[in-house]
């Protein structure tokens, strides 16, 4: 019912999106049904008689060192993935055109924005509680097949839905159930959006134009998108591990002194 309520909530804010320059539409979609989703939240939170925290969408006095580590990861992975790609030779990357200061501006506010909105609609209320039912990884692959089938209807195709949206919502996912916050996986699923665009994979022009090799480029999509599904993956795993080192006995130790966890 959250989930889909979001869905419709974004679908019925999109007609409305005011027509900006760059990409402040997208900004100011991403805010509003933000919003929105939070509004969600909190009626939801209170149906069920939980709190904020306990889905990991209130703030604290943790979240503003969370949230430029998270961005920090996303960026890290972002680099790591391109790096991979270029240096097995399937693809590399030129210059991008020129352009206004307008234009990345306004790329990291509207992917600040729209990642802000898809944690709270997939990975706040919705992970958290299915976590009780299905467990861990249940939970994470209903939840990614839900982000998936949300992207289909948005335009992907359904190798990219999957391939691409779901496995980066269980990396999402994993960095929310691990750090009990929103805050590290907005702020990766913001730089992952950014550093897409930067290496120019979205419709807007980024700051380089990625060159596949002549006459290889169905070879070239194929092994971005296997590394893609290998680092994206090891990250995965890498949130699972500090998710169960967290759950010891050295992790609660680790944190005993934490009050403000």
């Amino acid at each position: 019912m959250f989930m889909v309520g979001c869905a419709i909530m974004l679908a019925a804010a999109s007609p409305w999106m005011p027509k900006l320059a760059w990409m402040w539409s997208e900004t100011f979609l991403g805010a509003v049904t933000s919003i929105g989703a939070f509004a969600l939240t909190v009626v939801f939170v209170r149906w069920e008689r939980l709190e904020l925290t306990d889905v990991g969408a209130r703030p604290d006095r943790w979240t503003a060192l969370r949230f430029p580590c998270g961005f920090a990861i996303g960026l890290l992975v972002v680099a790591l993935w391109a790096s991979i790609s270029a240096g097995c030779g399937y693809v590399h990357w030129a210059r991008g055109p020129e352009m206004q200061t307008q234009l990345p501006l306004s790329a990291l506010a509207a992917y600040l924005a729209l990642a802000c909105r898809e944690e709270l609609a997939f990975h706040g209320y919705p992970l958290r509680n299915l976590v009780r039912p299905l467990g861990v990884w249940g939970a994470q692959l209903l939840v990614a097949l839900m982000f998936a089938i949300e992207h289909r209807l948005g335009g992907l195709d359904w190798t990219h839905a999957i391939y691409g949206a779901a496995v980066g919502s269980l990396l999402f996912g994993m960095s929310a159930i691990a750090t009990r916050s929103l805050a590290i996986p907005i702020g990766l699923h913001a730089a992952w959006n950014f550093g897409h665009w930067a290496l120019g994979f979205k419709p807007q022009p980024g700051l380089w134009t990625i060159v596949a090799q002549p006459g290889g480029e169905v070879q070239s999509e194929t092994a971005l998108m296997l590394i893609y599904v290998g680092v994206m993956g090891c990250a995965t795993v890498a949130f699972w591990f500090w998710y169960k080192w967290t759950a010891s006995g050295i992790g609660k130790v680790a944190r005993a002194g934490d009050t403000g966890s």
